[in-house]
């Protein structure tokens, strides 16, 4: 089955801007890819949930025009941001197309931020709407949105037992729920037509190194991350993702979500990640292709092993970082082929494994050579190293609109990743002799700065 599978895959990078709706790159948005599929997709499945609930495309879109229309009515500009802070939901999606649909900026906050660092990022991106589960609203009891000037909060029904209680924080904008909105008469022509350089997401850092930085996100940037997946994922409209991932991360949200959206694809979205129930899932879901980050691929391959293991339909995994003690031992339990590439938000993702090579640890793969530069640098002189030597990635795009257009409000943190007209991921890797980029560790952890 595996021997199959390579087999299939054994075509080299194709050519993106053949993938997906092949939209000419004028037209590379998630809006009219959303507005193409509802017209080739229409009424199949585009996304499923783990309560049971679930949109076409068709529905989308139209669903989509309603809330931003309702966005318009209620005084959002193009420029103005929206705050998203939800879990993996089919609110989650709507609220990010329709703020896309009306030229806003959607800021989707990681679901576990309290104090502190919650308040850094609704002080940095200060939203003008607020959309927000009832279960995490409480969040805001210790915030201080003083230096914001929140006019509104959608509040979503997650079904939580919270109370409708207002925080003191938020007390001064109005509140409203967001499912009658989604029955707002739509005004199309109320709304926006985006192009590729405007600037859609601001997607916020992990903050390891200091407060998160937001990362501003063109248009063109969501769709080729999503379109980048199409092509090392080999998606087609007959294919299943499986997203378990948090949507306030780009792995989630561009390269599993949007990814299948671009493919004419459906996708499974459950709230979290589970060993114990990814493969019942993946079995009963009739998944064909998912992701694994991080820790997640080891967990799956240490889960107890059972005579089930290759009874589903699962062929595709892209599983980031793969390691050799592990890697073809998965491939054959699962009979699947695992995929690698490198990425991080502010870049893209800018190499996939070659479809010819079998799996090899940590191995990322070659540059997507029509769209990105990538080296091994020295991380103090910035020279390029030669073949084999171990240093810092940096990368820079070749076509506008590809790449992230700067941290909000920090300019400084911006001239600082650009240095030298090179974008410093702080990654560390090398090169092969074939150009296939290998990732190391974090920068700090492996290289010395002198």
């Amino acid at each position: 089955m595996l021997e199959v599978l390579r087999s299939w895959t054994m075509r080299g990078h194709p050519n993106l801007d053949d993938l997906g709706p092949a939209l000419p790159r004028e037209q590379w948005t998630l809006v009219d890819a959303v507005r193409h599929q509802a017209a080739a997709a229409a009424e199949r499945e585009f996304l499923s949930f783990e309560n049971g609930s679930s949109v076409s495309f068709s529905e989308f879109n139209d669903l989509t025009d309603r809330l931003g229309t309702a966005l318009c009515d209620l005084g959002v500009q193009p420029g103005d941001r929206i705050l998203g802070l939800l879990t993996n939901s089919r609110e989650f999606m709507l609220a990010m197309i329709a703020t896309h649909k009306v030229g806003a900026i959607f800021v989707p906050i990681n679901t576990e931020l309290r104090g502190n660092f919650l308040e850094h990022q609704v002080h940095n991106s200060s939203p003008r709407i607020i959309v927000v589960d009832n279960g995490l609203i409480e969040r805001f009891d210790a915030v201080d949105t003083s230096p914001t000037a929140i006019e509104t909060v959608l509040r979503v029904n997650d079904g939580s037992d919270s109370t409708n209680s207002t925080p003191e924080s938020l007390s001064g904008a109005s509140h409203m729920p967001l499912e009658p909105l989604l029955e707002t008469v739509p005004r199309i022509e109320a709304l926006a037509t985006p192009v590729p350089e405007d600037v859609c997401t601001i997607m916020y850092t992990s903050g390891t190194t200091g407060p998160s930085k937001g990362v501003l996100m063109p248009q063109g940037h969501c769709y080729l991350f999503a379109l980048g997946t199409v092509a090392a994922m080999e998606l087609t409209q007959d294919d299943r993702y499986f997203c378990c991932m948090p949507l306030f991360h780009a792995n989630g949200l561009f390269m599993q979500v949007y990814a299948s959206l671009l493919a004419g694809a459906s996708c499974h979205v459950t709230k979290r990640f589970s060993v114990t129930d990814w493969l019942n899932i993946v079995r009963e879901e009739k998944i064909t292709v998912t992701n694994a980050l991080g820790v997640m691929p080891e967990f799956i391959f240490r889960s107890p092993a059972s005579n089930r293991d290759q009874d589903h339909l699962l062929t595709r995994i892209l599983a980031i970082p793969v390691a050799e003690e592990w890697g073809e031992a998965m491939e054959e339990r699962f009979g699947v082929v695992l995929r690698q590439g490198f990425g991080m938000t502010e870049v893209n993702m800018v190499t996939y494994s070659d479809l010819d090579d079998p799996v090899m640890a940590s191995c990322a793969g070659p540059p997507l050579s029509d769209f990105f530069e990538v080296i091994i640098a020295d991380p103090d002189t910035d020279r390029e190293l030669p073949r084999n030597e171990i240093g810092e990635i940096l990368v820079r795009p070749k076509v506008p609109f590809c790449f992230n257009v700067g941290y909000f409000k920090m300019p400084d943190k911006t001239v600082e990743a650009w240095r030298n007209l090179w974008f410093h991921t702080g990654d560390a890797g090398h090169m092969d002799p074939e150009g296939r980029l290998f990732f190391v560790d974090r920068i700090k952890d492996r290289i010395r700065r002198r």
